[in-house]
């Protein structure tokens, strides 16, 4: 049983599922809604949810400072769907009218919002995910699309060609939901990366995306 503790960033979206799901791998979870809650974790789940919401909330509890330390001190984080948006680097509308969204910056990859369509073209297909010996039922909701990856990043999946799954260091970045299904490979492996924290005192962080975050802006 993993003795470190996880937070689920708890403001909107399916945090419940994600908690359940963790907790059914014997890992002790905490709902993370104020910056003090983030203290003493070893990793955080920002879950999908609506993107532009989640923004909103994080400037409310001014949470977007603590989490970019938290990282920065060694913490490691997944971000599915929503949450996904919120640690790229850039952040595009579905169409180029769109306008920008603040995000995180805390993978170096550009992610479209709503790149599969509206909740009507939600589906599920079985998906290839490097390190996995079978395919995994990925659940696509409103799901974002990565569109540009840095060479720090690698790709663990890819769905008609587009990147859905890839990760950086200890942060990792999912379009679609693994916690609405009965699969919990994707969160045994965030597990992981719990294991690869960087040394909280003294530096040890690992360098921080090539380009920067996303400007402030509303979607």
């Amino acid at each position: 049983m993993p003795a470190a503790e996880v937070g689920v960033l708890a403001l909107q979206g399916a945090y419940r599922e994600h908690a359940a799901r963790l907790r059914g791998l014997g890992a002790s979870v905490r709902e993370v809604r104020l910056p003090r809650d983030l203290a003493g974790l070893a990793g955080l789940v920002l879950p999908g949810g609506e993107s532009t919401t989640m923004v909103r909330l994080m400037d409310e509890y001014d949470l977007w400072a603590p989490l970019r330390d938290f990282h920065a001190r060694g913490g490691a984080l997944w971000g599915t769907c929503a949450g996904a948006i919120l640690l790229a680097a850039e952040v595009t509308g579905a169409s180029p009218a769109a306008p920008a969204q603040r995000s995180l910056g805390l993978i170096d990859v550009t992610v479209q919002r709503n790149a599969f369509g509206r909740q009507l073209d939600s589906f599920t297909t079985p998906l290839e995910v490097a390190g996995l010996d079978t395919p995994f039922p990925a659940v696509f909701i409103r799901a974002p699309v990565i569109t540009h990856a840095g060479p720090g990043v690698e790709v663990l999946a890819r769905h008609g060609g587009e990147a859905v799954l890839a990760r950086q260091g200890r942060v990792m970045a999912s379009s679609f939901h693994p916690e609405l299904t009965p699969d919990a490979r994707l969160h045994e492996l965030f597990l992981g990366l719990l294991e690869q924290r960087a040394p909280r005192v003294g530096g040890g962080a690992e360098s921080a995306p090539a380009r920067p975050p996303t400007l402030p802006g509303s979607a």
